[in-house]
């Protein structure tokens, strides 16, 4: 239960952030919220680090270096939610955004990728992906 808490939180928490940061470059521009963005994320999370911190960043070097690139993804994140909401509007953006999350993470979980357990990924994974995807379609075609 508590893990759908914070997915629920996290997708909302997203959804608006994406909404500030493309108001945000509306009017200071693209790359220059991303910079905004990311250096007070970096600020808060380093505070949040030094205060509730329970890990041992001494063990950084033993994760796999691929691993270390999870903030430049980030970047991209941010950048790439601001260029859709601004193109798509927020509703189909981040619906597309989702679709993406969900075919990105079944593919990680059929193949088990990144060190994840693999799991069955077949017709009925296969049938909520196209059900998401025209209920995307039915939704664009009603907001014309």
């Amino acid at each position: 239960m508590v893990g759908l808490v914070f997915s629920i939180v996290a997708g909302a928490a997203m959804s608006l952030q994406g909404v500030w940061n493309t108001r945000l470059q509306e009017k200071i521009g693209g790359f220059e919220t991303t910079a905004f963005v990311q250096g007070t994320g970096f600020i808060f999370a380093f505070a949040a680090a030094l205060i509730f911190g329970s890990g041992n960043i001494k063990q950084i070097g033993e994760v796999n270096k691929l691993y270390l690139f999870g903030g430049l993804l980030g970047i991209v994140i941010t950048f790439t939610v601001m260029q859709g909401i601004s193109a798509l509007g927020t509703t189909f953006a981040v619906s597309a955004i989702l679709v993406s999350q969900l075919v990105t993470a079944a593919l990680i979980d059929a193949f088990g990728l990144f060190g994840s357990e693999k799991a069955a990924f077949g017709f009925p994974q296969i049938l909520g992906i196209m059900l998401m995807i025209g209920g995307m379609l039915v939704f664009k075609v009603q907001h014309r």
